[in-house]
């Protein structure tokens, strides 16, 4: 159990595509769910890819069972580890909506995302997860998911006069942020 280094953008391992976890329930995985979950609780993420670590493994983890400090007015998302996922949108509604990153610290831009989403794919122990879900929640898998194709949040971004420092449109949440 860890904390490890952040990659940050620029850094060309943030571009590269994850590969498949091929074997589960292994000490090895354990440990990197168990570095990834304390990275992002440090960083106070609402969630973290294994590329932001310089891993490229299709994982993700996110979530959290406390009010998180860089997004306080989000709902609560149920803590996850989310392994080969595939999401797909359900429906065709998408919405703009505030996006930070770990890899982008400091900074924060408006981006469309699809509303409601479908995610599939696999826990630390080969178990199957299928879970349809809206909103925040929607939003932070795709984010994550987006790492393990080597994309970050500005490169979905329409329209670049919204995005900014985080510390000049939100100062009140930029207070409480240790990015």
């Amino acid at each position: 159990m860890a904390v490890r280094e952040l990659l940050k953008m620029g850094d060309p391992r943030l571009l590269r595509v994850a590969q498949p976890v091929r074997e589960f329930d292994t000490d090895a995985l354990h440990l990197l769910i168990s570095d990834l979950l304390d990275t992002m609780r440090a960083a106070h993420g609402a969630g973290l890819a294994a590329p932001q670590v310089g891993v490229d493994l299709q994982l993700v983890v996110f979530g959290s069972d406390q009010i998180n400090p860089r997004y306080p007015q989000r709902p609560l998302i149920p803590a996850t580890v989310l392994i080969n996922p595939v999401i797909t949108p359900l429906g065709e509604a998408q919405e703009n909506d505030w996006e930070g990153c770990l890899s982008v610290p400091g900074l924060r831009g408006l981006v469309p995302r699809w509303n409601v989403v479908r995610y599939t794919g696999f826990d630390q122990y080969g178990d199957a997860i299928d879970r349809s879900v809206q909103g925040f929640h929607a939003r932070v898998v795709q984010h994550e998911c987006d790492h393990l194709i080597g994309r970050l949040y500005p490169t979905r971004m329409r329209d670049f006069t919204q995005f900014g420092y985080t510390e000049v449109l939100f100062p009140d949440v930029a207070a409480t942020e240790s990015d």
